[in-house]
């Protein structure tokens, strides 16, 4: 876009929202027009930069003209954005995850009128991490696979979006889907591992950022491929880039590998 994209951060009084509105007041790419919270926050009404001239704290009335939508809030909060966008045109980027199955299919239909980006994680470390996990899945077809994450005691959701995202890689590069071999808990006595599964372990526990591991084990070696989040920042950034790239671009599903491809 020629001109700055007209932005509205949706769950701006959460960890993401504040990490985005702490980065792009100095972004030249964006006008942030709108930072969104929930009708009941006990934020609403007041300003967003802890200035009584400042933007303030809003829902989704009255909204106006927007361009681009970055939501980190819940599956209600990301359900209002979404029927912003769909009445104005906007594009959306989202990282909310534990959605149910009818937001799902929401968004599904979503991209035939407007533009999607979403992602479970907008690290590039993350995404390198998912490409290598698909190839090494594809490469060791007999090896044993168990996904480990690790995030703060307060995420609801488990396992984590990010997680199950690295699950469908490794499953597509066997040629299966992650319904087919997803072990999601292992307790008393479940017998001796079926071939071909993938197994997932989840902690939650004090201020983790986000911790991702993948094992995958042989007879006699293993190989561990991990990332780890120390600044919430880098997710934050990750979604000013989607949000510029996606401002004003067609109907459809996009992704963050999309933004990566776009710089190389």
């Amino acid at each position: 876009m020629t001109r700055p994209a007209r932005l509205a951060i949706s769950g701006a009084s959460g960890r993401m929202g504040t990490a985005l509105l702490g980065l792009v007041r100095e972004d030249e790419r964006f006008e942030l027009v709108r930072a969104i919270v929930s009708s009941g926050s006990p934020r609403l009404g007041k300003a967003a930069f802890g200035d009584v001239s400042a933007l303030r704290f809003t829902d989704w009335t009255d909204a106006g003209d927007i361009d681009v939508v970055i939501d980190f809030s819940g599956p209600d909060g990301l359900g209002a954005a979404l029927d912003y966008c769909e009445a104005s045109g906007a594009s959306l980027v989202t990282g909310t995850t534990g959605l149910e199955p009818a937001l799902e299919d929401r968004l599904t239909k979503a991209v035939e009128r407007i533009a999607v980006l979403r992602a479970a994680n907008f690290s590039l470390g993350v995404a390198v991490l998912t490409r290598l996990l698909r190839e090494a899945a594809a490469a060791l077809p007999g090896w044993d696979l168990d996904i480990v994450e690790a995030h703060h005691g307060r995420k609801e959701d488990a396992p984590s979006g990010t997680a199950l995202a690295l699950g469908h890689a490794a499953a597509e590069g066997r040629g299966a889907t992650l319904e087919e071999l997803a072990v999601y808990a292992r307790e008393g006595r479940p017998g001796a591992r079926k071939n071909g599964t993938i197994g997932f372990a989840v902690v939650r526990g004090g201020d983790i950022v986000g911790e991702h591991q993948a094992l995958l084990m042989g007879q006699g070696e293993r190989i561990e491929l991990a990332h780890r989040a120390t600044d919430r920042s880098i997710f934050a950034r990750g979604a000013l880039e989607a949000a510029n790239w996606i401002a004003g671009r067609a109907p459809g599903t996009w992704s963050i590998e999309d933004v990566i491809a776009s710089k190389m």
